[in-house]
């Protein structure tokens, strides 16, 4: 697959670039995207989810009102869960959610999720920047010259780069990841994969057997 190289003011470049068919071409794996999605989702999960059963509430030392003769139903104790102020019955109690899939599947996936994308003709390379500090204003220029600002986008670096991170963590329908560290998830969840042209060939390194 051969896509166009743009430079940061929009215009072609001239220059062409070839996304490998063993990555961006093959039968996408629809139920290995549904367990790499649910995989990451539920790994977001905190599990810190608590509520009181009747051995943690406050009371219960004194019977509430005598056995017979009040038309209530006997009662030992205000903890009891019928009783106002008493315990939980089977509440949340703090759990981990954690979920892992094979690493093999899980390159499936993301290989699954780029082929759907280039199949959907929401990939587009641009040529490598960087800014000298972190500049939200000329990020926001380079997605209006691509006129993508108003898609929700994915933006792949091939390395660690705090300026263009922070340049972008303040625009709404950005986000900005190492190309090689994007989940099925992250590729699925934005409307347009934006790599720099130096990504291409970390995320393919990552992905390739």
């Amino acid at each position: 697959m051969e896509l166009k190289v743009y430079k940061l003011d929009g215009s072609d470049s001239g220059k062409t670039i070839i996304l490998p068919d063993e990555v961006f071409q093959i039968e996408p794996n629809q139920h290995l995207i549904y367990q790499s999605v649910r995989t990451y989702l539920s790994n977001q999960r905190q599990g810190t989810h608590k509520t009181k059963g009747r051995s943690e509430v406050r009371g219960g030392g004194k019977k509430p009102f005598r056995q017979k003769g009040t038309g209530n139903a006997r009662q030992g104790t205000r903890r009891s869960p019928i009783m106002v102020g008493g315990g939980n019955i089977f509440g949340p109690v703090p759990h981990t959610y954690k979920l892992r899939i094979p690493k093999k599947a899980a390159r499936l996936a993301r290989k699954s999720a780029l082929s759907i994308k280039a199949k959907e003709n929401e990939i587009m390379v641009i040529e490598d920047f960087s800014f000298e500090t972190p500049k939200t204003k000329d990020l926001q220029k380079i997605l209006k010259d691509l006129k993508v600002e108003d898609k929700k986008t994915l933006l792949l670096l091939s390395g660690k780069n705090d300026n263009v991170y922070k340049s972008g963590r303040n625009l709404e329908k950005l986000s900005v990841m190492i190309s090689d560290k994007a989940a099925t998830y992250d590729l699925l969840n934005n409307k347009l994969i934006l790599m720099q042209k130096s990504a291409v060939e970390v995320l393919c390194k990552s992905l390739i057997n």
